[in-house]
């Protein structure tokens, strides 16, 4: 067996991966852009990379019906550059657009700043295909919108992480490319006063579709990352808004108005050409940097801040997707608390945990990967996801290191 399988059409991918599970048996991983590979899954002698690069196709874009199916292979950034042509577009931000494949995307769960109000992923995929651990392609959903029949299998491979089939094709259905958009940047002296603000925001008349809280390291990364001139000196709450040109406008007047008596130190708004860089730089702050640890923690929103606190005070680079409770960090080197990387990561999980969500790690130095609990403790899912793992694929022959000290 070959350490490294590049197939160029999913029929050669689903020849290779049968007479594997009919042969050595050697364990197989899926790759795209490498975008979110890390040390806890590096390579080995024992596992095959499946190199997907080569499905790339653009199968089918019918842009009256806002559909698009296309293979795993394709780069974010190619597909959004079809879909503008139609003034379409996949209203899913995705970091690393160029690298990023959309394989990758959908098996990792990918989303960004927008999801706060157009969802994720899971609102959009609508059907698949796939080959699994014996070789078999299979395919779930299709390429209308209305398609109710048999299980769900879209919904399976979103989040999946190459480690139940290998997803070889999808299709989304679209929305219309917004006419314009804005962000206003406001700060706080604290971050229970933005939880004031956040609590207005659900009976606001305003539709935002970002609402993102930083911690002021965060802050300066991200404004210095869009060369724009920001206040980043408390926590920061940004808010985005789309649509037309006279309706972004109202939505941030209206904004404005309902924020101001919460306590706000500074605003500012950025609209049209502004805009872009800073949703961008809100985008990518997700990407693993020079910082030794990257982490994801999923909490209840009404907790969100209270972690958001915690994390500043030592010193965490934190940005909260508000809306869900998503939160990305990065922990330094040298953290302002004073407390090591190790040290602030066991900080961070055992609030999470003790706040009834969980927090994962997405990256780690290699001198940090052999002492890191990467998925923390089990979740309460643990044990029907290898039960499932184990029906899907018996012999734990796709990406098994995702499922190393899961639920056991």
């Amino acid at each position: 067996m070959p350490s490294v399988f590049t197939p160029s059409t999913q029929t050669e991918l689903a020849r290779f991966v049968a007479g594997n599970a009919a042969g050595s048996r050697q364990r197989l991983r899926p790759i795209g852009g490498r975008t979110t590979l890390s040390a806890n899954v590096a390579n080995s002698e024992e596992i095959c990379e499946i190199r997907l690069g080569d499905l790339k196709s653009l199968v089918d874009y019918p842009a009256r019906d806002m559909t698009v199916t296309v293979e795993a292979g394709m780069t974010v950034a190619e597909l959004q550059s079809i879909l503008q042509k139609e003034k379409q577009r996949l209203p899913v931000d995705f970091a690393q657009a160029t690298r990023a494949t959309i394989g990758g995307a959908v098996a990792m769960n990918a989303s960004g700043p927008r999801r706060a109000g157009h969802g994720s992923l899971r609102d959009y995929l609508i059907g698949v295909s796939a080959v699994d651990a014996q070789g078999r392609l299979f395919h779930g959903g299709g390429r209308v919108v209305k398609n109710v029949a048999g299980y769900d299998l879209c919904k399976l491979a979103i989040g999946s992480r190459g480690t139940l089939a290998i997803l070889t094709q999808f299709t989304f259905k679209l929305r219309p490319l917004p006419e314009a958009e804005g962000l206003i940047w406001t700060t706080f002296d604290t971050f229970a006063e933005i939880e004031n603000v956040l609590e207005r925001l659900l009976v606001s008349a305003a539709r935002p579709v970002a609402v993102e809280v930083l911690t002021p390291p965060a802050a300066a990364v991200i404004a210095n990352a869009a060369h724009a001139s920001l206040p980043i000196d408390r926590p920061v709450l940004v808010i985005g808004v789309e649509g037309t040109e006279s309706t972004v406008m109202w939505q941030i007047e209206q904004l404005r108005r309902e924020m101001v008596p919460f306590g706000v130190q500074d605003l500012q708004t950025c609209t049209s050409e502004a805009a872009s860089p800073v949703w961008s730089a809100l985008t990518e702050f997700q990407t693993p940097a020079d910082d030794p640890i990257t982490f994801q923690a999923n909490l209840r929103p009404s907790r969100a801040m209270e972690f958001l606190t915690l994390a500043h005070a030592a010193g965490v680079l934190a940005q909260c997707h508000a809306a869900n409770g998503l939160i990305v960090g990065h922990i330094p080197a040298e953290p302002g608390g004073g407390t090591p990387p190790l040290g602030t990561l066991t900080k961070l999980r055992e609030f999470a945990r003790t706040a009834g969500g969980n927090l994962t790690v997405r990256h780690a130095d290699e001198n940090l990967s052999s002492r890191i609990d990467w998925l923390g403790d089990p979740e309460p899912s643990a044990t029907l996801m290898r039960q499932l793992k184990k029906k899907l694929d018996p012999h734990e022959l796709l990406n098994p290191t995702w499922f190393d000290g899961a639920g056991k």
